[in-house]
């Protein structure tokens, strides 16, 4: 780990504006040529991975599991720990327990110690070495990550959410217009568009005519939580405990629920104009935990006025469910069952899911197989940030307890970040004396 506390970073407030400006000057640029698209002669397709945990480590094993000739050049994480068990997984000598295939991936993993880096600003080192990037740190860095793969011409895979703020998204959709521009491939990690059941729903969906509501549900158990360790500054502690601090994670509605909510905007073809909800913290209220809440009800609202009923709950013991539902005036759609039905109930089309393709390992065979033909296919970015919004809009319709409208919440700046990036730095939230951290309260939190 690099503790170099020298290590400085503008603002983030100047580094968004600055991609603004960017997006808005860049209608003149010329297009990139498929001359662009490798940076080496061969026809070898080199790979950085920026964030090296669990997810980081699996979007890595898909990469590497394609057909395409592609190679793992560099990485890169914040943490060095991280940075080797990853290392150690990818290069094990049996990955069948990963790929579900006798074998390993030695001959396609290249990455000496010249190219592992770490700190805040070695991703730039790591993408500079690469034709497409893996972005799979922690939520809250996803925005100047992919801004510098798209400045350093590279095509992207990034795991969602995209931002965990309104400027962190208008940050993305700034760069998203740029990669359009330069047809750079972006595909975001909102796996069920790659999944065969969701894809034949999808063009289906006139079965049940117009959508008139829908429910969207996250609810289980919860996952990790990492302690704090003796001689951590508070922000490498809050940087490994990162799904438990809004900045870094957006809260479980944004991390996780987002990927019910954007199968909803996707079916919908559109995105809510408002959101009122409730939530808090009921059970997972210790100094570890935060300042998430652990519940989350949301009631969003869609331009023709459909409602969608949204839930997400973190606690042990309760309901466990994952899926969507779509109610229209000829009939239902089951996302999990993959099936439609009419008003009685009688099934309309039902998905055989035997056999079904991993939608995680499709993501990127159909990524690495356009990059590898010179074809410009995914642009993913946009919805990927108009989703991660819809989820920060039932966030901060339930951390207020007010009606929070679209355009106000995407146009407020409102922005979690740190002023600057060091381990020495205090992060945007503090605890207090007794350790514990400044929890939202519903109609006392305001976001106007």
């Amino acid at each position: 780990m690099n503790n170099d506390a020298s290590q400085k970073n503008p603002s983030r407030r100047d580094f968004v504006k600055q991609t603004s400006l960017l997006a808005g000057g860049l209608a003149a640029a010329p297009f990139l040529s498929r001359a662009n698209y490798f940076s080496g002669a061969d026809d070898t397709i080199k790979i950085a991975l920026v964030g090296c945990g669990g997810r980081g480590t699996g979007a890595a094993t898909q990469a590497l599991a394609t057909t395409q000739n592609v190679k793992l050049v560099a990485m890169c994480d914040a943490f060095r720990d991280n940075l080797d068990n990853c290392y150690k997984n990818l290069t094990a000598d049996d990955m069948s327990e990963s790929t579900g295939k006798p074998g390993n991936f030695k001959n396609r993993i290249d990455v000496p110690e010249s190219r592992k880096f770490t700190g805040f600003d070695g991703y730039k080192k790591a993408i500079a070495l690469a034709d497409v990037v893996i972005l799979a740190t922690p939520p809250g860095f996803r925005f100047m990550h992919f801004d510098e793969a798209i400045k350093q011409n590279k095509h992207v895979f990034m795991e969602k959410p995209v931002a965990t703020d309104p400027a962190g998204v208008q940050s993305v959709l700034a760069t998203a217009a740029i990669a359009k521009q330069k047809k750079l491939n972006v595909v975001v990690g909102l796996q069920r568009h790659y999944q065969n059941s969701y894809r034949e729903l999808f063009k289906r969906k006139d079965m049940i005519g117009d959508i008139t509501s829908m429910q969207a549900w996250w609810n289980n158990d919860g996952v990790w939580v990492r302690p704090r360790k003796e001689g951590q500054t508070e922000m490498e502690y809050q940087m490994r405990n990162w799904y438990y601090f809004v900045w870094l994670c957006g809260d479980h509605i944004t991390e996780q629920h987002i990927h019910n909510l954007d199968v909803i905007n996707w079916f919908k073809g559109g995105y809510p104009v408002k959101a009122q909800g409730m939530g808090g913290r009921q059970v997972r209220k210790g100094k570890e935990n935060g300042e998430i809440f652990d519940h989350h009800f949301v009631e969003f609202q869609y331009a023709d006025g459909s409602i969608l009923n949204s839930q997400c709950r973190h606690i042990p013991g309760t309901m466990s469910k994952v899926d969507e539902l779509f109610v229209g005036t000829k009939g239902k759609i089951y996302c999990g069952a993959a099936k439609i039905t009419d008003p009685a109930g009688n099934v309309l089309y039902q998905f055989d899911k035997k056999g079904e393709p991993n939608p995680y390992q499709v993501e990127h065979d159909e990524l690495f197989a356009a990059v590898a033909k010179g074809e410009y296919k995914f642009a993913d970015a946009e919805n990927g940030a108009k989703s991660s919004m819809t989820s920060i809009l039932g966030r901060m319709a339930t951390y207020s307890g007010q009606i929070v409208e679209w355009d106000k919440a995407i146009n407020s700046g409102l922005d979690l970040h740190p002023k600057t990036y060091d381990w020495t730095a205090a992060p945007p939230v503090t605890p207090n004396a007794e350790g514990y951290y400044p929890i939202a309260i519903p109609g006392v939190t305001k976001y106007s």
